[in-house]
Protein backbone atom coordinates (compact mmCIF):
# COMPACT_ATOMS: atom_id res chain seq x y z
CA UNK A 1 0.00 0.00 0.00
CA UNK A 2 1.07 3.56 -0.75
CA UNK A 3 1.88 5.65 2.40
CA UNK A 4 -0.69 8.61 1.98
CA UNK A 5 2.16 11.13 3.80
CA UNK A 6 3.52 14.07 1.67
CA UNK A 7 7.64 13.30 1.46
CA UNK A 8 9.50 16.10 3.68
CA UNK A 9 11.27 17.57 0.93
CA UNK A 10 7.98 19.07 -0.64
CA UNK A 11 6.57 20.33 2.22
CA UNK A 12 9.96 21.77 2.44
CA UNK A 13 9.42 22.91 -0.97
CA UNK A 14 6.28 24.49 -0.29
CA UNK A 15 6.94 26.19 2.68
CA UNK A 16 9.97 28.24 1.59
CA UNK A 17 8.85 29.40 -2.01
CA UNK A 18 5.76 31.36 -0.70
CA UNK A 19 8.00 32.92 2.01
CA UNK A 20 10.43 33.30 -0.72
CA UNK A 21 7.51 34.95 -2.59
CA UNK A 22 6.46 37.18 0.34
CA UNK A 23 9.90 38.51 0.70
CA UNK A 24 10.64 39.22 -3.15
CA UNK A 25 7.38 41.05 -3.32
CA UNK A 26 8.14 42.83 -0.39
CA UNK A 27 11.84 43.98 -1.31
CA UNK A 28 10.82 44.57 -4.95
CA UNK A 29 8.03 47.12 -4.28
CA UNK A 30 9.37 48.61 -0.75
CA UNK A 31 11.70 51.87 -1.99
CA UNK A 32 14.92 51.13 0.47
CA UNK A 33 17.73 49.42 -1.31
CA UNK A 34 19.87 51.78 -0.94
CA UNK A 35 19.52 54.72 1.98
CA UNK A 36 21.73 58.12 1.55
CA UNK A 37 21.91 59.89 4.59
CA UNK A 38 24.06 62.97 5.85
CA UNK A 39 23.63 64.31 2.67
CA UNK A 40 25.76 67.63 2.39
CA UNK A 41 23.45 70.96 2.64
CA UNK A 42 20.36 69.13 3.89
CA UNK A 43 19.04 68.56 7.85
CA UNK A 44 21.32 66.02 9.67
CA UNK A 45 18.59 63.86 10.22
CA UNK A 46 17.53 63.78 6.36
CA UNK A 47 17.67 59.80 5.09
CA UNK A 48 16.88 59.10 0.98
CA UNK A 49 15.49 55.96 0.56
CA UNK A 50 16.06 54.62 -3.14
CA UNK A 51 14.19 51.55 -4.46
CA UNK A 52 13.95 50.05 -8.30
CA UNK A 53 10.75 52.17 -8.33
CA UNK A 54 10.36 55.23 -5.95
CA UNK A 55 12.57 57.15 -4.04
CA UNK A 56 11.52 58.61 -0.41
CA UNK A 57 13.02 61.43 1.95
CA UNK A 58 12.16 61.08 5.63
CA UNK A 59 13.13 62.98 8.50
CA UNK A 60 14.25 60.80 11.49
CA UNK A 61 13.28 63.08 13.99
CA UNK A 62 9.68 63.82 12.96
CA UNK A 63 9.13 60.21 10.70
CA UNK A 64 7.47 62.91 7.65
CA UNK A 65 8.07 60.56 4.91
CA UNK A 66 7.45 61.83 1.30
CA UNK A 67 7.63 59.76 -1.78
CA UNK A 68 8.14 60.31 -5.33
CA UNK A 69 10.89 61.72 -5.34
CA UNK A 70 12.18 63.02 -8.68
CA UNK A 71 15.38 61.67 -10.02
CA UNK A 72 17.63 64.36 -9.97
CA UNK A 73 21.21 62.25 -10.17
CA UNK A 74 19.83 60.01 -12.80
CA UNK A 75 19.66 56.92 -10.51
CA UNK A 76 16.85 55.16 -12.57
CA UNK A 77 18.78 55.34 -15.37
CA UNK A 78 21.58 53.07 -14.03
CA UNK A 79 22.51 49.65 -16.01
CA UNK A 80 21.88 47.66 -11.97
CA UNK A 81 19.01 49.61 -11.66
CA UNK A 82 17.34 49.24 -15.03
CA UNK A 83 18.19 45.07 -14.72
CA UNK A 84 16.57 45.02 -11.34
CA UNK A 85 13.48 46.93 -12.71
CA UNK A 86 12.92 44.11 -15.48
CA UNK A 87 14.33 40.61 -13.35
CA UNK A 88 12.17 41.40 -10.16
CA UNK A 89 8.60 40.91 -11.38
CA UNK A 90 9.43 38.44 -13.87
CA UNK A 91 10.85 36.19 -11.26
CA UNK A 92 7.49 36.96 -9.48
CA UNK A 93 5.50 35.96 -12.16
CA UNK A 94 7.56 32.88 -12.91
CA UNK A 95 7.29 32.04 -9.00
CA UNK A 96 3.43 32.41 -9.03
CA UNK A 97 4.22 29.78 -11.86
CA UNK A 98 5.88 27.48 -10.55
CA UNK A 99 3.94 27.56 -6.96
CA UNK A 100 0.81 26.55 -9.73
CA UNK A 101 2.58 23.92 -10.88
CA UNK A 102 3.94 22.78 -7.72
CA UNK A 103 0.40 22.48 -6.16
CA UNK A 104 -0.67 20.17 -8.82
CA UNK A 105 2.02 17.98 -8.68
CA UNK A 106 2.05 17.36 -4.31
CA UNK A 107 -0.69 15.30 -2.84
CA UNK A 108 -2.77 17.30 -1.84
CA UNK A 109 -6.33 15.73 -2.75
CA UNK A 110 -4.73 12.20 -4.67
CA UNK A 111 -3.50 9.55 -3.00
CA UNK A 112 -0.31 9.82 -4.80
CA UNK A 113 2.12 12.63 -5.69
CA UNK A 114 2.92 13.55 -9.38
CA UNK A 115 6.89 13.49 -8.64
CA UNK A 116 7.40 14.91 -12.47
CA UNK A 117 5.44 17.53 -12.01
CA UNK A 118 6.60 18.02 -8.16
CA UNK A 119 10.13 18.11 -10.30
CA UNK A 120 9.43 20.37 -12.94
CA UNK A 121 8.10 22.69 -10.60
CA UNK A 122 10.82 22.35 -8.17
CA UNK A 123 13.15 23.92 -11.50
CA UNK A 124 11.03 26.52 -12.44
CA UNK A 125 10.80 27.91 -8.74
CA UNK A 126 14.82 27.44 -8.89
CA UNK A 127 14.76 29.37 -11.88
CA UNK A 128 12.57 32.33 -9.99
CA UNK A 129 14.69 32.53 -7.36
CA UNK A 130 18.06 32.55 -9.49
CA UNK A 131 16.46 35.38 -11.56
CA UNK A 132 15.57 38.04 -8.46
CA UNK A 133 19.04 36.32 -7.45
CA UNK A 134 20.91 38.24 -10.10
CA UNK A 135 19.73 42.06 -9.53
CA UNK A 136 20.18 41.84 -5.88
CA UNK A 137 23.42 40.82 -6.22
CA UNK A 138 24.37 42.39 -8.92
CA UNK A 139 23.31 46.10 -7.21
CA UNK A 140 25.25 45.43 -3.83
CA UNK A 141 28.20 46.18 -4.92
CA UNK A 142 27.38 48.51 -6.86
CA UNK A 143 25.78 50.57 -4.32
CA UNK A 144 28.51 52.90 -4.03
CA UNK A 145 29.02 53.28 -7.69
CA UNK A 146 25.42 54.38 -8.26
CA UNK A 147 24.80 57.95 -8.72
CA UNK A 148 24.46 59.66 -5.26
CA UNK A 149 26.26 63.60 -3.65
CA UNK A 150 29.18 63.73 -2.96
CA UNK A 151 29.86 63.51 0.96
CA UNK A 152 26.60 60.86 1.58
CA UNK A 153 26.76 58.20 3.41
CA UNK A 154 25.83 55.34 1.73
CA UNK A 155 23.95 51.97 3.49
CA UNK A 156 22.41 48.64 2.12
CA UNK A 157 18.41 49.38 2.41
CA UNK A 158 16.41 46.65 4.09
CA UNK A 159 14.53 45.54 0.63
CA UNK A 160 17.38 45.22 -1.07
CA UNK A 161 18.40 42.49 2.08
CA UNK A 162 14.56 41.35 1.86
CA UNK A 163 15.10 40.24 -1.68
CA UNK A 164 18.12 38.62 -1.40
CA UNK A 165 16.43 36.33 1.55
CA UNK A 166 14.08 35.73 -0.72
CA UNK A 167 15.81 34.75 -3.34
CA UNK A 168 18.04 32.04 -1.48
CA UNK A 169 14.37 30.52 0.13
CA UNK A 170 13.04 30.08 -3.38
CA UNK A 171 16.29 28.58 -4.50
CA UNK A 172 16.24 26.06 -1.50
CA UNK A 173 12.60 25.51 -1.74
CA UNK A 174 12.81 24.96 -5.80
CA UNK A 175 15.87 22.86 -4.84
CA UNK A 176 13.91 20.52 -2.32
CA UNK A 177 11.03 20.38 -5.28
CA UNK A 178 13.70 19.10 -8.01
CA UNK A 179 14.38 16.27 -5.39
CA UNK A 180 10.97 14.62 -6.47
CA UNK A 181 12.99 13.87 -9.90
CA UNK A 182 14.87 11.39 -7.48
CA UNK A 183 11.43 9.07 -7.11
CA UNK A 184 10.62 9.31 -11.32
CA UNK A 185 14.03 7.86 -11.68
CA UNK A 186 13.24 5.16 -8.98
CA UNK A 187 10.03 3.70 -10.73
Amino acid sequence: LPSMRTPTAMIVGLVLCPCGLLLTLTGTLAPSWRKVSLVPNQPMDLVWEQGIWDICRERQSTHDRLCGQADELGYFEEVPVRVAQGLMPSSLVITLLGLVVAALGVRCWQEEPRHLLAGVAGLVLLLSGLMSLVPTSWYTPELRALPALPGSTLAVGCSLVLSYLGSCLEILGGLALALSFHQCWKE
